[in-house]
């Protein structure tokens, strides 16, 4: 709710401090005193754009508009704020404020934080719902139509399930569709898959064989030479004089020596045994290599038939030759994720298919909802018109199917409310009402007949009561009452049985270019409403008839449903 707001230098004011009450806060005052500047400089502070009337006062550098408002520590307002990376020091209080400069520009701060006008208008509209002729926010706002509708005929767990289906619904189809899509992409490639994987089986390729290859081939290309050689250093270690005859014939000398003598010479001993060793398995090594040189007739083809194989399927897949058992199982798996697609494809068309008569079922039981809720709300807005001298006025909430193809989480239907304001007119938005305050007395209407759907708001009305009078007017006040027991109602007026009914009651007075703000005590408000009855001379009778309107009116008050403010946070003028 509002607790507090502070106007410095704006328009007429040059210093004014309002401090709210839960339930109604009226402002009165004569005409031209200037009421309407308090509202235009609490819809500068809550983001909206600058007017004229909220202009700075002249001969000021600066000025600022505050407002500030107790929203207790769950308010969706906060929730933004976060999002905003913005965290307040009160998370009961939100402090918004809007500077203007002498050249007319305007800077915004939330908590003392400067922040951009957008996100205040934002946090603005979340806080405060001001209902005038060019007002395009709240109830003339129609993409809250459909929210407040589902609220009134208590089918928001519905209209929650219908959108959790809905997306449930959205995963599913896109998983169908993404299926079907890798599904047409492989099914180019199947031919080609199918044409590669039965080229490689029959290649068989092997990891590092054609590493192995080469390096045969090299040995193959040259045998003849490296045969020659390599029996030439077999000679060196098994022929006459060899390496291998002339170590046996040391160890058997050795062996030969007294046990003192093979004492003293058992390290050269060993070592030599060890030579002899060595020299026997090098000697083995070089003839099994010999061996293999001396293959049968056309290995050397073979080879090469088989490392060009693998080099021209290399090239043919451009990969390298190493590559070729990884890509034979890549293509493997391909037309084997090809296959079981198949049937996830069709699990999932199943899954698509539940999930779609889910979202339709439910739709429809909403759908069915929202026509009976349609029609209960245009019966209860209908008995509103009457006593506000709205009769001719029509209501209608207007819910357009959407085929099922463009439906959406909010269901089968689009929700307006629409209005006709003379017999046989057609019916329109809300804002095409001509009068602004027919246009307050429908929103009051609307309003009273959502009491319990709508939003926790602070509601403005300016001059709600304009050009009504007598009944009109009572029946005004006593909608406005009821409405103010729920939540906050902030309005300009100029009829005393409406300012009668108040919880809180301001009066503007103006003194040339001076304006002056008093909150009233219960004597000044017997004399301010005898004044709005008698006018300019305040009789006797005018007060007794205002202390009767006053006394009525307590006697008809319903009770408070929302706390008052716990405090009043005093608030020090700031420099732009």
């Amino acid at each position: 709710m509002l607790a507090l707001l502070n106007v410095q230098d704006i328009v007429l004011v040059e210093t004014a401090e309002l401090k709210f009450t839960a339930g109604l806060n009226v402002i009165t005052g004569e005409t031209g005193a200037g009421k309407s500047i308090l509202l235009d400089a609490l819809g500068l502070a809550c983001g909206k754009r600058g007017t004229g009337r909220a202009g700075l006062r002249p001969g000021s550098t600066q000025g600022s508009a505050i407002a500030i408002f107790e929203t207790g520590s769950s308010h969706p307002a906060l929730g933004l704020l976060e999002e905003n990376g913005l965290v307040s020091e009160n998370a009961d209080e939100l402090i918004l404020r809007r500077s203007v400069s002498q050249e007319g520009r305007t800077r915004a701060f939330i908590n003392d934080q400067p922040v951009g006008v957008a996100l205040v208008h934002e946090i603005g509209a979340m806080l405060l719902e001001v209902h005038g002729q060019t007002d395009d926010r709240g109830l003339f706002d129609s993409t809250t139509h459909r929210v407040l509708l589902d609220a009134y005929g208590r089918h928001e767990k519905l209209a929650a399930d219908v959108g959790k289906s809905y997306a449930d619904l959205s995963v599913a189809m896109a998983r169908h569709q993404e299926l079907l899509h890798a599904r047409a992409s492989a099914a180019t490639e199947i031919e080609f898959l199918t044409y590669a994987t039965t080229e490689l089986a029959q290649l068989a390729p092997k990891i590092g064989e054609e590493e192995s290859l080469a390096s045969e081939r090299a040995l193959l290309m040259n045998g003849s030479q490296i045969a020659e050689e390599i029996s030439t250093v077999i000679s060196f270690v098994t022929g006459d004089g060899g390496a291998e005859l002339n170590l046996g014939s040391a160890l058997r000398r050795l062996s030969r020596l007294n046990p003192e003598g093979r004492q003293a010479v058992k390290l050269a001993e060993a070592a030599l045994e060890a030579a002899f060793a060595h020299t026997e398995e090098a000697r083995r090594e070089l003839e099994s290599f010999a061996a293999r040189l001396d293959v049968e007739p056309g290995r050397l083809d073979k080879t090469e038939e088989r490392l060009f194989a693998l080099r021209a399927a290399a090239r043919k897949y451009n990969v390298a030759p190493e590559k070729l058992p990884e890509l034979q199982e890549e293509f493997d798996a391909k037309l084997t994720l090809f296959d079981s697609d198949e049937g996830e494809i069709k699990t999932v068309e199943n899954k698509v298919n539940q999930v779609r008569k889910a979202f339709l079922r439910q739709a429809a039981l909403l759908s069915k909802g929202r026509e009976k809720a349609a029609k209960r709300l245009e019966q209860a807005v209908a008995k509103e018109l009457v006593p506000l001298k709205l009769g001719a006025a029509r209501f209608h909430v207007a819910l357009t199917s959407i085929p099922e193809a463009e439906a959406g989480a909010f269901g089968l239907e689009r929700v307006g409310f629409e209005i006709a304001t003379v017999e046989g007119a057609t019916f329109g938005p809300l804002t095409k009402i001509a009068s602004g305050g027919e246009l307050s007395r429908f929103a009051l209407a609307l309003k009273v007949a959502l009491a319990e759907a709508s939003p926790p708001v602070v509601l403005v009305f300016d001059e709600i009561d304009r050009g009504v009078g007598g009944a009109v007017a009572d029946a005004v006040g006593e909608r406005l009452q009821r409405l103010a027991a729920g939540t906050q109602v902030l309005l300009v007026t100029h009829s005393p049985q409406v300012a009668a009914r108040s919880d809180n009651h301001f009066r503007i007075s103006r003194n040339g270019d001076e304006m002056r703000v008093e909150q009233l005590s219960e004597v000044a408000r017997i004399e301010e409403i005898a004044r709005m009855l008698a006018g300019a001379e305040i009789t006797g009778e005018a007060r007794a008839a205002a202390k009767r309107l006053l006394s009525e009116a307590r006697s008809k008050a319903p009770k408070q449903k929302i706390p008052t403010p716990i405090k009043n946070t005093p608030v020090k003028r700031v420099k732009a």
